[in-house]
């Protein structure tokens, strides 16, 4: 029988049966900012921010829906006018009947979700449990803890981890000895010193993050017995997540008898854009 393609209230059900809205935070913003539930899905294309750079690639490549995992307007708004980079988004997406969906931390607590797929990007292979589990489920809940297959040295898993995450402008940063043996470990996709005191509590030996603050970092070394620290860019802690994503749901509309075409964004959507390593004299020139 041949498949048929989706539409756009197709695709947000099964986005809404794998990554249910009522498990995000309340302060969150989820699912559908922009489109008509009627129109046909064909094409979809998976990325972490809904910037301007991913609507140039979904318009180039003739997407019907972008699905992202941060949110356009998280903190709400009164107006998408276009006089701002959000409104233009906004703008741009309708103007080619382009819908928006977004994921975000309702993807991050979900089983499997966000730090399932960066567990393995850095190399986790066996089996995974949440960091903090979810009251409502324990099977669900931020970030994921388990174990490599064999030890390593911490340097030797920050140098694997840097392999299995997308490359951007600054390293890996590393807190620890870098000889410390290495097995069991913690991730958590996105800003995630919030959770340093659990990493600590549950044993591990090392805990990969995004965004920790010298603040907690530094006190969390201080203190003895904790794990050592890995702190990887934010966006490319949760990039594994869209791969993940996509077949999830390319697997759900085609076990409905209907399709879709996915594919993970090529934009590299982190913020920071280079190290001073990376300038050359001439960049460097009247820095005084």
């Amino acid at each position: 029988m041949a498949l048929i393609s989706s539409t756009l209230a197709e695709v947000v059900a099964s986005m809404e049966a794998l990554y249910d809205p009522s498990w995000a935070e309340s302060w969150d913003a989820v699912g559908l900012v922009c489109g008509e539930p009627g129109q046909p899905v064909r094409k979809v294309l998976f990325a972490v921010d809904p910037v301007a750079a991913v609507v140039d690639e979904a318009l180039a490549w003739g997407a019907d829906l972008i699905v992202t995992h941060h949110p356009l307007y998280l903190r709400g708004t009164t107006s998408v006018a276009a006089t701002t980079f959000k409104g233009r988004v906004v703008h741009r997406l309708i103007r080619n009947d382009v819908a928006l969906y977004t994921a975000h931390t309702n993807a991050d607590v979900a089983d499997p979700g966000v730090s399932d797929a960066l567990a393995r990007a850095v190399g986790l292979s066996g089996p995974l449990r949440p960091l903090q589990p979810s009251a409502a489920d324990p099977r669900r809940g931020l970030g994921r803890v388990g174990d490599l297959a064999s030890p390593v040295t911490l340097g030797e898993f920050a140098a694997r981890a840097a392999a299995g995450l997308p490359r951007t402008a600054g390293p890996l940063r590393v807190a620890g000895d870098p000889g410390r043996p290495v097995r069991s470990v913690a991730v958590c996709g996105g800003a995630g010193d919030s959770l340093l005191g659990t990493a600590r509590a549950a044993g591990v030996d090392v805990y990969l993050t995004a965004d920790l603050r010298h603040h907690p970092a530094s006190e969390h070394m201080e203190a003895e017995g904790g794990p050592a620290l890995v702190d990887a860019s934010h966006w490319a802690t949760e990039w594994p997540w869209l791969a993940d994503a996509a077949g999830r749901l390319t697997s759900a509309l085609a076990a409905g008898g209907t399709t879709v075409e996915a594919r993970v964004s090529d934009a590299v959507t982190d913020a920071w854009t280079a190290t001073i390593t990376d300038l050359t004299p001439e960049h460097l020139e009247g820095l005084g």
